[in-house]
């Protein structure tokens, strides 16, 4: 794989998120689900190699937070840092927002995203009872949230 680079999601990258999207989830988000968090002035960023659209993440900004609203890799580049780099540019942006605190919410049932999260430094901080659609009706999330590290490679 050559290097994938990051940038700023914009309306042209929507149908590729939306096929990405698909792939990696039984309940994806919409297409309309991307266009208004690209309305409503989100952090939205895509990772691309070789002109492909690899991953992307979205997220809101809060009073003194930035909340993770969707970070995907595309199922078939997984395990190869992709995801890592995504939460790399997270943290940078929240460094440039001045935002001390990330949250997110994972399935209960997603534990290599639990795992991934614990060693990133998130802590779980919560529950949120029938967050998500599930097959078998609703499932809990589990929230989570850790302080942003104030320099590139600091652990908190």
């Amino acid at each position: 794989m050559s290097v994938a680079t990051l940038r700023a999601m914009t309306l042209g990258d929507v149908d590729a998120v939306v096929a990405v999207e698909a792939t990696a989830y039984e309940f994806p988000w919409t297409r309309g689900n991307f266009v208004d968090s690209l309305a409503a002035g989100y952090e939205a960023w895509v990772l691309e190699d070789a002109g492909a659209l690899v991953g992307y993440y979205v997220a809101m900004v809060g009073v003194d937070e930035m909340h993770l609203l969707n970070v995907t890799v595309a199922p078939a580049l997984q395990r190869r840092g992709l995801g890592r780099r995504l939460l790399d540019e997270l943290d940078a942006r929240c460094r440039t927002l001045a935002l001390p605190i990330v949250w997110l919410e994972v399935r209960a049932s997603n534990e290599r995203a639990i795992s991934v999260y614990l060693r990133r430094g998130f802590a779980p901080v919560g529950r949120r009872r029938g967050y998500y659609p599930a097959a078998q009706g609703r499932e809990d999330a589990i929230v989570m949230n850790r302080r942003v590290p104030q320099e590139a490679g600091d652990v908190v």
